[in-house]
């Protein structure tokens, strides 16, 4: 296929090299001027979508997906796909698409999990909202990209689906590290802990896959002096966009609500910023109840 490729920083930028491995003729544009082997560079977002089969866009925020798409949309070939990869609100995931498809576009919101070293190694996994009909024709990509991609339903479901998840995440983590914590104060060995824990009714991701507790279970940022694998300020975006989504639903999310508080106060008042989600240990490991 011919793809543009809008935005190629840390995620954007592995995912854009792995599609011309494959073969794809990818011309890519990025505000910040990052250039990828391989990939042909463009002067704008515009002239990346023109004549594309396949744009994708990987962005910061809803804001400046709307903007990309209100430049990009009138260049894109009638029937072609606009693929927005990047982690948005629901609203404005519905709104580019409403605007694609008055333009006689198709498109997707399809927010990714695995990280860096997911888009890397294309492992990551793709949520996808939108039709069948564009989930067909970007599927052989996101097989390039990917190791899975579900889809969600219609419009905006694939950042549905990323901020429902990543809500969840956010309140097992918290409890994860507060439990750990607590742990450490009654005495309790961490890696008993985690023997009992792990393959006992409070198991989770959290503790299995990503443990905040250095040395313990498969290898975490952690191990690592909580060098982001997923930074916390990530996470404080997403636990966001699902409080703006749960405002906007009417729905009554109380622990997503109290996860968005704390991590705000560790990213944005304490030391959390540029460290990883899980370094909530530490933090929890020294204060006390009061």
């Amino acid at each position: 296929m011919k793809i543009g490729f809008i935005g190629l920083g840390n995620m954007g930028a592995p995912m854009a090299l792995n599609l011309v491995k494959a073969g794809h003729e990818v011309t890519g544009y990025d505000a910040a001027g990052v250039t990828v082997e391989g990939v042909a560079n463009a002067t704008s977002g515009a002239e990346a979508a023109t004549g594309a089969d396949v744009v994708i866009t990987m962005l910061p925020n809803g804001a400046i997906l709307q903007s990309v798409a209100a430049e990009v949309i009138p260049t894109m070939p009638k029937g072609s796909v606009l693929l927005d990869c990047s982690t948005v609100d629901v609203d404005s995931a519905r709104a580019v698409s409403d605007q694609a498809r008055e333009n006689g576009l198709d498109a997707l919101d399809a927010p990714v999990s695995g990280g860096i070293g997911g888009a890397a190694a294309g492992t990551l996994t793709f949520m996808v909202g939108g039709s069948e009909a564009a989930f067909a024709t970007a599927k052989p990509l996101f097989e390039i990209m990917g190791q899975k991609a579900v889809h969600c339903g219609p419009s905006g479901n694939g950042q549905a689906a990323k901020i429902c998840n990543n809500m969840i995440l956010g309140v097992t983590m918290i409890a994860t590290c507060e439990a750990f914590a607590l742990a450490d104060k009654l005495g309790l060995d961490r890696q008993a802990m985690f023997d009992v824990v792990s393959t006992s009714s409070g198991a989770s991701w959290s503790i299995n896959a990503y443990c905040p507790a250095p040395g313990i279970g498969p290898q975490s940022p952690s191990d690592n002096d909580y060098k982001p694998g997923f930074a916390a300020d990530l996470m404080l975006k997403d636990l966001r966009l699902s409080q703006q989504a749960a405002a906007s639903a009417d729905a009554d999310t109380p622990m997503g609500q109290l996860a968005e508080t704390l991590y705000q106060t560790f990213v944005e008042t304490e030391e959390g910023s540029g460290k990883d989600f899980s370094a909530m240990l530490p933090r929890f490991s020294t204060r006390s109840r009061t």
